[in-house]
C-alpha cells in the first residue's frame, strides 16, 4: 500500500497536509526531535494537532528521532506516554535504547525506525524486524533496486523519503544540513 505522508510543523501546514489529502503526517514536540529550530508542537497544541487529524481519517507520527542522553530518557518516555495517551498513531525514533523501551511500554504502539537510523540493507531491517520495529524509513541514499530488495524480504513496512527539504539527503546528516543551513543560506 502507498501512503501519503506529510511533515507538519504547524496549524497551518497540518490543515494544509490534511485538506490536500495526505494520508497521515509527522511532527515533533518542543524536544527530542530533529527539527528542534523549526516551529514545532508543544503539549496543548499536541493534543489538538492530533485530534484534528485523528477525526479526518489521518495517521499521526510523533517523531522522538535524536539520541537521547541519559538524563533526558525519562523525559522522553513521558512525552511518548503523554502522545499515547492523547493518541498518537506511531512514534518515530532514532536512538535504540529508548526505542526498544517504547517497545516494551507500549505493544500496541507502532514504532518506526527513522531515517537517522541509517538502515541501507537487508540485515538491519531484519534485526529491527526482530526487535518489534514496525516500519524503517531506509536511509535516503538507497537506489531504487535496493530498495526493492529490501521490501520484497522483509515483511516489514517500509517507507522512503522523496524529497529532503534542506537535507543533504545523506541519512544521519540533518545536524550537519541543519548547521550549513543556517550558516550559509
Amino acid at each position: 500500500m502507498i501512503e501519503l505522508l506529510s511533515p507538519v510543523g504547524d496549524f497551518e501546514s497540518l490543515k494544509a497536509a490534511v485538506q490536500n489529502g495526505a494520508d497521515s503526517v509527522y511532527f515533533g514536540a518542543n524536544s527530542f526531535n530533529a527539527r528542534a529550530f523549526a516551529t514545532n508542537f508543544n503539549l496543548d497544541t499536541l493534543k489538538e494537532a492530533i485530534y484534528y487529524a485523528k477525526i479526518r481519517g489521518v495517521k499521526t507520527n510523533l517523531t522522538l528521532n535524536t539520541l537521547i542522553k541519559e538524563n533526558e530518557f525519562e523525559a522522553a518516555i513521558n512525552l511518548a506516554q503523554i502522545a499515547y495517551k492523547y493518541g498518537i498513531d506511531a512514534i518515530i525514533v532514532q536512538d535504540l535504547g529508548l526505542a526498544t523501551k517504547l517497545i516494551s511500554l507500549f505493544p500496541d504502539l507502532p514504532i518506526h525506525a527513522s531515517t537517522q537510523m541509517t538502515i541501507h540493507n537487508l540485515n538491519g531491517a531484519l534485526q529491527l524486524q526482530k526487535l518489534g520495529f514496525k516500519r524503517i524509513i531506509l536511509s535516503r541514499e538507497l537506489s531504487l533496486n535496493e530498495i526493492d530488495y529490501i521490501c520484497k524480504n522483509t515483511d516489514m513496512e517500509i517507507e522512503c523519503f522523496i524529497h529532503g527539504a534542506l537535507c543533504v539527503s545523506y541519512s544521519g546528516q540533518c545536524l550537519f544540513s541543519s548547521i550549513v543551513g543556517r550558516t550559509f543560506w
